[in-house]
């Protein structure tokens, strides 16, 4: 068989972003920033070939995606499947508010324990791996021997490198989840690897790099 080509993005800035908020599932727009970076990344993809964009539905996701698909003229399909951690309760807050308020639920969170879920219905890192794996397989299987775009989040960039690396949910992080980077991997039945990683040659200011959007 042959291995299905990807390209994996995370949404451009937010103005939450910028102020370290937690956004998990709350459908938070680009900024200025995040808007020029969509189309920075979508100029340096308009020779690629590409069968077909998958996006998260969040607006963030959605709307970087968006302008890939205008430069590219490739379809753009929504999947929920690759939406950011769900972070119940601590949407819309900072972590330094978590840490003072909930200091057991931050130190839970902070040491990355694999089956800890915020409460208000959060995910779980292991729900999270779980979710974007079979997402990927599921959407990766449809075209093998082609090339995809997956638009996602921060988070779900970092279960991605995991997997492609065969890093554990704790083991330290030591590569970049920057907004607008460009990432390829490969993908066959038996997993990822990993090509390329944090590719900002495109961007021509600074990038924010945040966890936990």
């Amino acid at each position: 068989m042959h291995a299905t080509r990807i390209i994996a993005i995370r949404h451009g800035e937010t103005t939450w972003n910028v102020d370290g908020r937690i956004q998990g599932h709350l459908d938070i727009p680009l900024n200025d920033t995040g808007l020029w970076q969509a189309e920075q990344a979508a100029r340096a993809l308009a020779e690629e070939s590409i069968a077909a964009i998958y996006s998260s539905d969040l607006l963030r996701a959605h709307v970087t995606a968006q302008a890939i698909a205008r430069s590219s003229g490739a379809p753009l399909y929504a999947d929920a499947g690759l939406r950011e951690r769900c972070f119940g309760d601590f949407q819309g807050r900072t972590f330094k508010d978590v840490e003072a308020s909930q200091p057991e639920d931050a130190q839970l969170w902070r040491t990355r324990n694999p089956s800890y879920a915020p409460p208000g219905g959060g995910d779980s890192l292991l729900a999270l791996r779980e979710r974007i794996s079979s997402t990927v397989d599921r959407i990766a299987s449809q075209h093998e021997g082609e090339q995809i775009v997956l638009v996602a989040h921060g988070g779900v960039m970092d279960v991605l490198y995991r997997m492609a690396t065969r890093q554990d949910f704790q083991a330290p992080r030591t590569w970049e989840l920057t907004n607008a980077a460009i990432n390829r991997l490969l993908w066959t039945p038996d997993g990822l690897s990993l090509v390329g990683w944090a590719d900002t040659a495109h961007l021509q200011q600074g990038s924010r790099d945040e966890t936990h959007s």
